[in-house]
Formats: structure tokens, sequence, C-alpha cells
């Protein structure tokens, strides 16, 4: 496990001084209750992807920090829930999944989990409810549960406000019914006193607070957290390619690092603080840097974070990667590379469907901007016609190196 210094007696303080706090219930008492005892707590994932994304780095920050001050993670995989989907946030009905395919999924985000969090001596539980989602009794779960929560209160939210004109599913209305149901569980079986979630769980963590108070008449809290954002108000976890994966063999650890150095310059105080183990005052020192300078903090960034998904390692090959590529154009071996056949350029394939092919533009229209503007070099040599074929000929000892911009690199290989 990391080496990691406490900088607040109560974690309560250090998730509010790092950024991470946006409201709880009760928070006077929940502050106190995190001081004088060790609280069993639970966060929700939802098993939509085979692997979890650097969008999830920040439950999983807020699960270390407070493992770390004595807490006991429950880290829920939503093998039932995932069946259903969480209208919160969304303006359309989640795609319906296999059972095969979440419980896979499921399964990714345990093996995921584990790379993070202690789970030796009961350090930390992993739980998922499908266990008893899949095989309750309709019946029973609204005489039991349903009973307890009002329709027309449950309309004033927005996360089904929102929906409502588009078309709101009974299928997703019952969303919040067994999130709330999780925790009841949670605090039966296990004696889960706290939710976690971002800010957009607020309404589905009053469900479950509410619930567990009126069937057990004992004290439970509630807590969210911000929602991973950049300095633009757009949620973090997106790049060309899709998602920013925390499977390597989804995203590299290149890719990642590459990712997280080029945040905009606003961000880096902010992201050193949430996603970092760094003492707070050495994020602030970093974050404030100026001009030239902020390219030290983000590579800091980039470093840290890497090294926690991936281990120093692989993130210390990626820091070498990058400099080399930003000093002299060197090829490195870490570089992300794709490898294709020498036939498909014995007549020539054109510049843009090259591009967007290896993923570095979306179509040609933008590949057509980039070349236009400079913006893409083969083996240091400026591409001046978005016409141009790439034959064998701009190879070097079978390779090519295409640069987009300033920081993006990508070699391509033949045999």
């Amino acid at each position: 496990m990391i080496n990691y210094k406490l900088e607040h007696d109560n974690v309560f303080d250090e998730l509010v001084e790092r950024g991470y706090f946006e409201q709880a219930t009760h928070e006077d008492e929940l502050r106190e209750l995190l001081k004088n005892e060790s609280v069993k707590f639970y966060i929700g994932f939802d098993a939509t992807a085979d692997s979890l994304t650097i969008g999830h780095f920040i439950q999983i920050m807020i699960m270390m920090r407070m493992q770390r001050h004595g807490h006991v993670p429950v880290a829920l995989l939503g093998g039932g829930t995932t069946m259903v989907g969480d209208p919160s946030g969304r303006s359309d009905m989640r795609m319906v999944m296999t059972k095969e395919t979440i419980e896979h999924n499921a399964k990714c985000f345990a093996n995921q989990l584990g790379r993070f969090l202690d789970f030796e001596n009961d350090k930390a539980i992993i739980e998922n409810n499908a266990d008893w989602l899949l095989n309750l009794n309709f019946l029973d779960f609204m005489r039991e549960i349903g009973v307890h929560f009002s329709v027309s209160q449950m309309l004033t939210l927005d996360s089904y406000k929102n929906r409502l004109h588009d078309g709101l599913t009974f299928f997703e209305f019952s969303y919040m019914l067994m999130q709330s149901y999780d925790f009841l569980v949670l605090y039966r079986k296990h004696g889960v006193k706290l939710q976690m979630g971002g800010s957009d769980q607020w309404s589905n963590i009053i469900g479950g607070y509410n619930l567990v108070r009126k069937l057990e008449q004992e004290k439970v809290y509630g807590i969210t957290f911000k929602l991973l954002t950049t300095a633009d108000g757009v949620k973090m976890g997106k790049s060309m390619k899709g998602a920013v994966w925390l499977d390597e063999e989804k995203t590299t650890p290149y890719e990642l690092f590459q990712y997280m150095r080029n945040i905009d310059d606003r961000d880096v105080e902010k992201f050193l603080l949430m996603l970092t183990f760094l003492p707070i005052e050495e994020c602030k020192r970093l974050g404030a840097l100026e001009g030239a300078e902020i390219n030290k903090g983000k590579e800091v960034l980039a470093y840290e974070i890497t090294k926690l998904v991936h281990g120093e390692e692989k993130a210390k090959q990626a820091l070498e990667t990058s400099k080399a590529l930003f000093s002299n154009n060197a090829v490195d071996e870490n570089m992300p590379t794709t490898e294709l056949s020498k036939e498909k350029f014995t007549e020539g394939v054109g510049i843009l469907n090259l591009l967007t092919e290896l993923e570095l533009t979306k179509s040609n229209g933008e590949g057509r901007r980039l070349v236009q503007q400079n913006g893409i070099s083969i083996n240091g040599v400026v591409v001046d016609d978005f016409r141009k074929n790439i034959t064998l000929d701009d190879f070097d000892n079978d390779e090519l190196v295409i640069k987009k911009g300033k920081k993006i690199y990508h070699r391509v290989t033949v045999k």
C-alpha cells in the first residue's frame, strides 16, 4: 500500500480541505462520528463497462483516504442496479445489458479495486447487490420498501423531473428504491452507517438515509463529493478515443500520463489535491506556478496518477517517454504504437485516412484542418498537403512517427 502520512486527525477535515466535500446530512454529527469511531461506509459502482475510468478515480481516492484513517470501505458492485440504470444526470435511457455482461464487468471492477484498497482482515469489504436484488419478490418488496416512498416527492427530483417529457419508464423510476434498499441491506448485514457518492447521487442517498432511519430507528448518514470536472465545467475522463480507462489494455500508462499532462493550467492545483497523495502545501505550490513553469506541475500530476494506477515502474517509463518526445522527437519503445502490414502501403494510404484509422482524428475534415494548420508531421517533417499518400518510402527502418500538435505522438511499424 502507498506510504501515506495523515494530514488531519479527522478525515472529514481532510475531505473538506482537499476540495472533495459537497454536502452531508447532519454535518456536525457526522464529523464527530468520523473523529471518534471506525465507520463502515459504502460507495456504489454500477458495472456499465469492463473497466473503471479516471472519472471513478475520485471515489477510489476517497475510499483510500477513508481507509487510511481507520474507516472500513464497502465497495458495492451494482450487479443488480446496473440492470435498471440510474436516470440521474441522463437525458435518455441507459442501454440494457445482459446478466452475463454485467457479471463480467462487476468481476473486472472487483479486480481493479483490489489494487487500491486493502481487503485483508476485513479492512475493506466487497459486495454485489445482485445477491439481494435479482431474486426479490415484487409484492414483498413493495410492501416493505415501496410504501415508504412518495411518488409526488420523487417527481420533484431533478433526476426524474428532467426526463418526464422525454419518457421516463417505471423501470428507471424504481432505481431509487433499489439503491435505498442497498443501504438498508448493508446496514443490517455489516452495520454500514454512511453512504458516499457524487453530487448527482444526493437524491438517491437521501432515499436510503430516510429508509434506514424509518425502519431501523438508527442514525445513519449521507455525504456527497464534487464530480471530477475541468475548469470549463466538463466532466473529466473523456479523450478523443473515448473514456480514459484504468485498464492498461484499454488506455496505456503512457496515454494516461499524456492525458493528465495535457490538462488545462487552471486544473493543476485542483487535480493534484484530489487525485494524488502529495502534501497539500506541495499541491498548492505546484498549482501556483506560472507560464512555462506550470508544465512542471502537470508533469508531477501525470506521474503521480500514473504511479497510483499502474505502479512506479510504468509511471517512470511514461515520464521518460514523454521527456524524450518533448525534447528531441526521439522514438521510445513505450510510445503508443500500431503495427500494420507492408502491403497496405505499397500503393499508399492517404494521410487523412491514416490519421482517422489511428484514432488521432475523428474525421477526415478534422485531419484536413490539422494539416492546413501545420499540425501534423511525419518523422519530424511537417505535412503540408492533405492529399499526401503515405508509402513505404516515408518509413525509416520500417517505422514512422506521426506527431499531432505539440504533444501527441504515435508510432507506426510495418511487417
